[in-house]
């Protein structure tokens, strides 16, 4: 599986997330974005997660009130791609509670990093819902160490 981009956005279309593993300039990026909005938001709600868009195929998912919508390479796999979008979802609802669209918004470097210790180069590097909840933990607690070290007063 090599994800081209991941956008997380919302059903007014309002990017919330994206992480790109394609090089583009900012012109492709916001063109893929605006292209990928209307193509998820316009369809029927009991349609197929699976469009054809280019030279890439285009797998989305809605849960509540977020589209995470994924480009994939023409020869990947498109329920591999859905069972990675869920297990994002998972680790997001692991670490938030819940994970809603709000959780997203306020805390985005936390949604980032988790997406990070999950996916390299748009390409699955930890598959252990453990593994990135025990790495999560860690960075908290470091970013806890940090505030209590530069928020003590200097004699």
């Amino acid at each position: 599986l090599q994800m081209r981009f991941l956008l997380l956005f919302s059903r007014q279309g309002k990017l919330r997330l994206q992480k790109w593993f394609a090089p583009l300039s900012e012109r492709e990026k916001k063109k893929v974005t605006r292209d990928m909005m209307v193509l998820v938001l316009g369809r029927p709600p009991r349609s197929c997660s699976f469009l054809q868009w280019r030279d890439l195929k285009i797998v989305y998912r809605r849960y509540a009130s977020l589209y995470f919508c994924a480009g994939l390479d023409d020869h990947d796999n498109e329920l591999l791609t859905l069972e990675v979008l869920h297990r994002y979802v998972e680790l997001l609802d692991k670490y938030f509670g819940n994970v809603c669209e709000l959780d997203i918004i306020f805390n985005f470097e936390k949604a980032y990093f988790i997406l990070d210790e999950f996916l390299m180069g748009g390409e699955v590097q930890e598959t252990s819902k453990v593994a990135v909840a025990v790495s999560m933990g860690e960075a908290d607690t470091l970013q806890e160490t940090m505030e209590e070290y530069m928020n003590k007063p200097v004699y």
